[in-house]
């Protein structure tokens, strides 16, 4: 789904939660009626969707007649392809309303289906697009300037991606096969979301968590009790690893996948071996040699990586390892807890945001002016925090978990991030270029977050305040850069193996991450100790269900370091350079983007910058503890 924005980590659960959406006050739930006015009219709006679906085949043979007619197939398959993405928003956002109500699910398999059938009854346009060619696509466009307006770079894209473009009847079939290749991530959300049985915990003062499910996980995880942050580790893993295999199968599903399309689509090396990376980059056209420079650049980051966690061990007056489970407790701790309303999270947002200039504030407060979010906590509702923004025709909506913590600020602030980079796309593009890549999103909510850090230090009262904000900016970068590349490169590391011919399993994944756990967190260097217990952690990780996603997390954190530096010392050309970029949606390749924004994302320099910033940061903190 375009546009669709998850937040790197999940957020945090508070014990109490109301039972169900109705007993969530209004102005804290989205109103779904601005997308389809109630479950009857989605079905109808569906039932007219799949009747103008299967009306697209009827343009075969047409495309090379003239630009009219090249132009009347192509404004029919977007337009049912842009009340399809509206009808798959309402059906994901009240899936995830409660996970546990099976009508929403059921709602939701039919987007999917539909989606499939979308994908089948076009899959004769690429290859006819193709058989027109280039010379008359050109001359069409010529002819007629709305055709290259609205898909002039949908068919640039389509021409070059001609030498992995297969016969009609061979796509008609990938496309069929399409509902089924997307059900292992379905199959991984209801497991560990909806069934998963998760254990009971008794902590250090006699507290009793019934349910140590995810969000309960991420809450005692960052206990100040040593002893009860190595018990949650120990009972949340241990359940995760008794469905070690079974995670396996559903994660190795999705790699055979993944290599079964760069297979058939001739994405290969020399010597014939599929290439899953090379194919999951093409549709962005992304150099193989971005993703080669971020792994080998947070390699060479390592060292800075490890001076933070001698830093938190100390901070936290570890004797003996330091060990993974002491990973999440925050550095500083602060005599009174800080307290950040939902209301005080769009204050603080428009104030951080005015860095950016008036327009970009104007559309952030008529979105806190609508009902675009579901943002409390409740029994049922799907963990994680996303935005939503390809119901093109309507606005963007955002779920959230906010716990009235510095977390939840800082997550509201990174969603909204997202949200307005779509509202910004949204004036500037059409729909047909309004689809921008995860790499040019997530600098839209990071350089959110690090305008975010900055200002609270700036702004904060004491210096224990400073310190914990600073804190929490490590905290950050360890999160968004050094973890997701390791992921990013996990990722990886499971397809070389299919790649080479060797057979996944849940334990070897277990094995891999292990690995690399050791060797980002300085295991051998005496660093942090590693139990191999906690290996199992990849199977906790929804983001490998979606390709080769994750390295835009760090790719974009590099960028957004960059930008918010030029913006806080008030460089107006790099900020119009960002807003430019962000406008620019996906009339673009996204590397492209940033390199007419200034940044050449296949070199180590931005990469270094990142380093430097967290450098700077630990300056900080030791500067203010002397």
């Amino acid at each position: 789904m375009k546009r669709f924005a998850l937040a790197a980590a999940l957020v945090l659960s508070t014990a109490l939660v109301p039972a169900s959406a109705a007993d969530v006050p209004d102005k804290y739930m989205w109103d779904l009626t601005e997308l389809y006015p109630s479950p009857d009219a989605w079905t109808a709006a569906k039932d007219k969707a799949a009747a103008n679906i299967a009306k697209l085949p009827a343009y075969k043979g047409t495309l090379g007649k003239s630009a009219a007619d090249l132009f009347a197939a192509l404004d029919a398959a977007s337009n049912a392809r842009r009340e399809l993405d509206r009808l798959a928003v309402y059906a994901a956002l009240k899936a995830d309303e409660d996970v546990n109500i099976s009508k929403n699910q059921e709602r939701l398999q039919l987007a999917q289906a539909l989606g499939s059938s979308f994908g089948e009854k076009t899959a004769w346009l690429t290859p006819e697009i193709l058989s027109v060619g280039a010379e008359k696509v050109k001359a069409f466009e010529a002819e007629k300037p709305e055709l290259k307006k609205r898909f002039g770079f949908w068919l640039d894209n389509i021409l070059r991606n001609a030498p992995h473009v297969l016969g009609a009847e061979a796509e008609h079939v990938m496309a069929a096969a399409g509902n089924v290749l997307a059900q292992p991530n379905s199959i991984y959300s209801q497991l560990s979301n909806g069934e998963l049985p998760f254990p009971a915990v008794t902590l250090s003062d006699g507290t009793k968590v019934e349910q140590l499910d995810q969000a309960q996980y991420s809450k005692y995880r960052q206990s100040e009790n040593r002893a009860d942050r190595k018990a949650v580790f120990d009972a949340f893993w241990k359940t995760w690893k008794s469905y070690e295999g079974t995670f396996g199968a559903t994660l190795n599903t999705q790699v055979l996948a993944e290599e079964f399309d760069a297979k058939e689509r001739k994405f290969v090396r020399p010597d014939g071996t599929p290439n899953a990376l090379a194919d999951a980059l093409f549709s962005d056209n992304m150099p193989e040699a971005v993703y080669r420079q971020l792994v080998a650049q947070a390699n060479a980051g390592l060292p800075t990586f490890h001076r933070y966690l001698k830093l938190r061990k100390k901070l936290l007056g570890i004797n003996g390892d330091l060990a993974y489970y002491d990973m999440y407790p925050s550095m500083f701790k602060l005599d009174t807890p800080l307290k950040f309303t939902v209301e005080d999270s769009e204050k603080i947002g428009l104030e951080v945001t005015q860095a950016y200039g008036p327009e970009y504030t104007g559309l952030l407060k008529k979105g806190f002016a609508g009902r675009w979010m579901d943002v409390l906590p409740r029994k049922g509702k799907a963990s994680g925090a996303y935005m939503n923004g390809s119901a093109y025709d309507v606005h963007p909506y955002l779920l959230l978990t906010h716990n009235d913590d510095y977390q939840s600020l800082s997550t509201l602030v990174h969603e909204w991030g997202h949200a307005v980079h779509t509202l910004l796309t949204e004036e500037t593009q059409p729909y047909e270029t309004s689809n921008y890549s995860t790499f040019t999103a997530e600098t839209a909510s990071i350089s959110n977050e690090f305008l975010l850090a900055d200002y609270m230090v700036k702004n904060a009262k004491t210096k224990a305040e400073k310190l914990y904000y600073l804190g929490q900016e490590l905290e950050l970068i360890r999160t968004t850069f050094f973890r997701q590349t390791m992921f990013g490169e996990f990722q990886l590391a499971l397809h070389e193996e299919v790649e080479k011919g060797n057979a996944l399993s849940g334990a070897k994944m277990s094995e891999i991450y292990c690995g690399l756990l050791k060797k980002y967190y300085g295991d051998d260097k005496g660093v942090t100790k590693i139990d191999p217990q906690y290996c199992i952690e990849w199977a906790f990780i929804p983001h490998f269900y979606y390709g080769f996603y994750v390295y835009q997390y760090a790719t974009s954190m590099v960028g957004a370091a960059v930008f918010t530096k030029g913006i806080e010392a008030g460089d107006a050309k790099t900020r119009e350079r960002l807003i430019t970029m962000l406008k620019a949606g996906g009339s673009d390749y996204p590397y492209e983007l940033y390199k007419k924004a200034g940044l050449d994302m296949a070199t180590p320099a931005p990469y270094k910058a990142l380093i430097a910033r967290m450098n700077n940061i630990m300056d900080q903190i030791e500067k203010l503890q002397k």
